[in-house]
């Protein structure tokens, strides 16, 4: 193995997380940062790890991507992932999927199995199939939660920019024991959107980036203001100018929110493992696990330290 020491850092989405959701978010959180991190100690590479990490939070129905993404104008589930490797600055994306558990899978096949970066739609569709990507019923994805949102987004009186605010893309970096990082983004957007509609996610640069040179970074958030900024590469710009993650992290977000009026969160791991999560929502959970050491939060300067033996022995109990 190399000298460097594995860290990951994962987030659940920035936003409003509600009372009751507030312990399976957590959870999740926790869960997908021990399995990722398992996935670097065993000598796995920076992108395996980013790729087991956001996997499972698409399967975890708390989180607005794979499994309980919400639903667009028609009460379809349209999802959009990308991937990144910082090694060569390889990427896959995938952006309007629909009928498979987990686009990140999808994503990474179209960063190593094409010339391409982004396959959308009804394209993405075929090279699912054409890999022997399992279709599962649109139905699979859909939670009674994110039904109930959509019905409650057409009522004439309402207001969908007010559900907005707990936007859940779900998100992972990582540096491994060779001093590669990666980044991991994945989503089903927002609520009621049009058809068709693709957000920051599965845009390079502006849903994640990672550069071996500078670091790794995958944001969330309202995607339109992300994408106008380019906020992950905004903030690695920050970096390469000699800002710790946290700096760049906060003047980045800063800027995204006077300049157009965006809200959003991020996670940040420097080449050099500093790591950071940082938010411009009322919350985001996010967890860290370095040095054997398990961090998590959602709340604003909420952050829980345990040891990694712990956690996993906790959630053998059930958490």
């Amino acid at each position: 193995l190399g000298g460097m020491k594995p860290v990951i850092v994962v987030h659940g989405g920035a936003g409003r997380i509600f009372r009751e959701r507030e312990e399976g978010c957590r959870a999740g959180v926790v869960r997908a940062a021990l399995r990722g991190y398992s996935v670097l100690k065993q000598g796995g590479s920076a992108v395996d790890a980013v790729e087991e990490a956001v996997r499972s939070m698409e399967d975890d129905p708390h989180f607005n991507a794979g499994c309980g993404s919400v639903l667009n104008e028609k009460g379809e589930v349209e999802m959009d992932a990308i991937i990144m490797d910082g090694k060569n600055l390889d990427s896959g994306a995938v952006s309007a999927v629909k009928c498979i558990a987990n686009p990140i899978k999808l994503a990474r096949l179209v960063m190593e199995k094409t010339k391409h970066m982004l396959l959308t739609d009804h394209g993405a569709h075929l090279f699912a199939q054409a890999m022997g990507i399992p279709e599962i019923p649109g139905e699979k994805l859909i939670t009674e939660r994110s039904r109930e949102r959509w019905k409650k987004n057409l009522e004439p009186d309402s207001n969908p920019e007010e559900f907005q605010k707990d936007l859940g893309t779900v998100g992972a970096v990582a540096i491994d024991s060779e001093g590669n990082v990666a980044c991991a983004t994945s989503t089903g957007g927002l609520s009621n959107k049009l058809i068709g509609r693709v957000g920051d996610t599965a845009c390079i640069g502006s849903g994640g980036y990672a550069d071996n040179h500078s670091g790794a970074t995958s944001t969330t958030g309202h995607g339109e203001s992300i994408m106008k900024v380019v906020l992950a590469r905004l903030i690695l710009y920050h970096m390469e100018q000699g800002m710790s993650p946290e700096a760049a992290a906060d003047t980045a977000l800063d800027y995204m929110k006077t300049r157009v009026g965006g809200l959003g969160g991020v996670i940040v791991v420097s080449k050099a493992g500093e790591w950071a999560a940082r938010f411009s929502t009322k919350q985001m959970s996010w967890a860290t696990v370095k040095d054997d050491n398990l961090h998590y939060g959602i709340y604003a300067g909420e952050e829980h330290i345990t040891s990694v033996d712990e956690a996993l022995a906790s959630e053998r109990e059930g958490f």
